[in-house]
């Protein structure tokens, strides 16, 4: 076997995010070695892209809120899918942890007497979402990079894992390449946390930059971990759809909470006319109390716009199929109305939702603080993940944990705004904490050479064979992307699914031909075809998961089957790789609800 330069650690996370970042500080304040792996730059994660605010029931603007209620929306929000376990372990620490990264440095906004403010989103029953300004995101990777730097943790940027090594029943470490040069490394751990994201890019249409090729999900499942709800990809409601240039670029939920509104093409508040009987008794049904609410006026109900983003995203495809979308099929979100309600409005609105400002200025020379931004859903976040231990976050594989957007269980069948940002910490912390629990309790199992050696062979088959006559890796993803966003996308049907899963098959076996002309170093063509393994993967349970699940739930909107069913209800569905290789589907009963937070359920509405 060749020589690879080998890194040696207790603790290696494999992703450079929220996630990542709040595992490795934990991990290190345990006192173990810790690896850093990071496909890009440290800081340029999907992290920062996270611009309205972290879910956490700090209280501080309506008295009302806590960890009760909390929990019950979040529960609400994922229809009674989520882990309960999980989403208690959720609420209860969230406040915690945002009071933690403040005194880490974190600047969040204040309220007049100097504590936390906290701003309405969608689903929440009470201003929850701690935030700085429309760069909440960029400010937590700021602060955990800050406080990590002087732990003596190691970061490792550029670098691509393409396997995870396993021996002796668990993992042992990863097989990686350093994306400039090309060459390999190999990570040997007692422990791996993966925290690489999501997986957008499997679709046409996406918030997610480059990065974003389901790593995690794919390096777990094909370690024998399993992949829970799968089924359930969450469209955001309002990624931009015009101009050109900043097509699928989100437009954070921040911009309703702070009172942009949603009008069709005839300049009509359409949400008024597509609330669900779930939440009539909590929705406004006149602008002016919609407005109150977005002001703070605790006695007001929330505007129709602040729904859940699956319910939000198909209201705006009703408009559009019914003929009142805008020029190019989204709807009007419309910020600068608020010129009737407040004095100096353009001011108001720069000082709130800076990013949103700027970033549409320059981009698009378009100022949302005079007309309105065009916009649509866009494939922003995966519920689904690799299935983890609610308290510990370690998967079936003995050593491995995840967690963040890879990791699944708290989300259901569909998160609410600012719960992905609190999660990344409540969950970061937990996954980093037992990883290191787990490294100073197992010794350092060797690595298997033959496993290596195998990493190596595949992930120089793209340079094998007939350079000239290959497949294109980049045609590929393109075909892939065109087949999710087309028949796996916001509303589905068993033949569409179906035909789905045939096309990613082909696309498997043009996979396996595609070629990498050049040579290692700087070859994007090469960084194309190891993805592609990835995205296939995270494809095929996408539409393996949604053609199993004959209801529509959350983000799951079959037109086959248009309602919930309540059997439905009672399971989640875990994806396995069976013997054979092949992807395995399997029904897995929720278990009972403890009666005192079925009690807060009910309590609660």
């Amino acid at each position: 076997m060749p020589e690879f330069p080998t890194h040696e650690y207790d603790v290696l996370i494999i992703g450079a995010g929220g996630a990542g970042l709040r595992a490795a500080v934990e991990a290190a304040g345990q006192g173990v070695t810790v690896g850093v792996i990071c496909k890009s730059l440290l800081g340029k994660a999907h992290t920062v892209m996270a611009e309205g605010g972290a879910a956490a029931a700090l209280a501080n603007v309506d008295e009302r809120d806590g960890w009760r209620v909390h929990f019950a929306d979040t529960m609400r929000g994922g229809q009674y899918l989520s882990n309960w376990k999980m989403a208690e372990i959720h609420a209860k620490e969230a406040p915690d942890r945002i009071r933690e990264l403040e005194a880490w440095g974190a600047l969040f906004d204040r309220t007049e007497d100097g504590r936390i403010l906290q701003r309405n989103f969608g689903g929440h029953a009470y201003p929850r979402l701690a935030h700085v300004g429309d760069r909440t995101g960029l400010e937590m990777i700021r602060a955990l990079q800050d406080h990590g730097v002087h732990q003596g943790i190691d970061f490792q940027m550029e670098c691509t894992v393409t396997r995870l090594l396993l021996a002796g029943g668990r993992v042992v470490g990863a097989f990686a390449y350093d994306r400039d040069r090309g060459r390999f490394r190999v990570f040997h751990a007692k422990a791996v946390v993966v925290a690489t994201g999501g997986l957008g890019k499997a679709f046409r249409i996406t918030s997610n930059s480059w990065e974003g090729t389901g790593d995690g999900h794919a390096l777990a499942y094909e370690a024998g971990a399993e992949l829970l709800d799968m089924e359930f990809v969450q469209f955001h409601p309002t990624g931009m759809v015009w101009p050109p240039s900043v097509r699928g670029i989100l437009v954070t939920e921040g911009v309703r909470g702070e009172g942009g509104v949603l009008r069709n093409s005839e300049g009509e508040r359409f949400m008024f006319d597509n609330v669900p009987e779930l939440y009539k008794s909590q929705t406004a049904d006149t602008e002016e109390e919609g407005w109150r609410y977005c002001t703070g006026d605790p006695n007001a109900r929330r505007p129709p716009e602040l729904l859940t983003r699956d319910h939000v995203a198909r209201s705006i495809l009703k408009e559009v199929e019914e003929g009142r979308g805008s020029p190019h099929g989204g709807a009007f979100l419309d910020i600068a109305w608020l010129r009737e309600k407040i004095p100096n409005h353009a001011d108001h609105i720069k000082r709130k939702l800076p990013s949103m400002y700027h970033q549409f200025k320059q981009l698009a020379d378009l100022d949302i603080t005079e007309e309105p931004m065009e916009v649509g859903p866009t494939t922003h976040y995966a519920m689904g993940g690799v299935r983890v231990d609610a308290e510990t976050q370690m998967s079936v594989v003995p050593g491995l944990f995840a967690a963040g957007e890879c990791a699944a269980g708290l989300h259901g069948a569909n998160r609410l705004g600012g719960n992905s940002l609190s999660d990344l910490l409540v969950f970061g912390m937990r996954a980093g904490e037992h990883a290191a629990r787990f490294a100073r309790e197992n010794g350092l199992e060797g690595l298997d050479d033959a496993a290596v050696a195998g990493a190596a062979e595949a992930a120089l088959a793209p340079f094998e064979g007939d350079q000239t006559a290959g497949e294109n890796p980049y045609q590929i993803q393109y075909d892939l992307q065109d087949i999710m966003q087309d028949r796996v996308g916001i509303i589905r049907d068993g033949s569409k699914l179906e035909s789905a899963l045939e096309g990613i098959a082909q696309l498997r076996a043009r996979a396996k031909a595609a070629s990498a002309p050049g040579s290692r170093e700087y070859n994007s063509g090469w960084h194309t075809a190891l993805d592609l393994g990835h995205l296939l993967t995270v494809a095929e349970a996408i539409a393996r998961a949604a053609l199993e699940r004959e209801e529509s739930r959350g983000a799951q909107t079959r037109d086959d089957f248009p309602d919930k069913d309540p059997e439905w209800g009672k399971v989640n569905l875990v994806l396995t790789k069976g013997e054979s290789g092949q992807m395995e589907i399997e029904r897995v009963p929720i278990p009972p609800i403890t009666e005192d937070l079925a009690q807060i359920i009910e309590e609660m509405g």
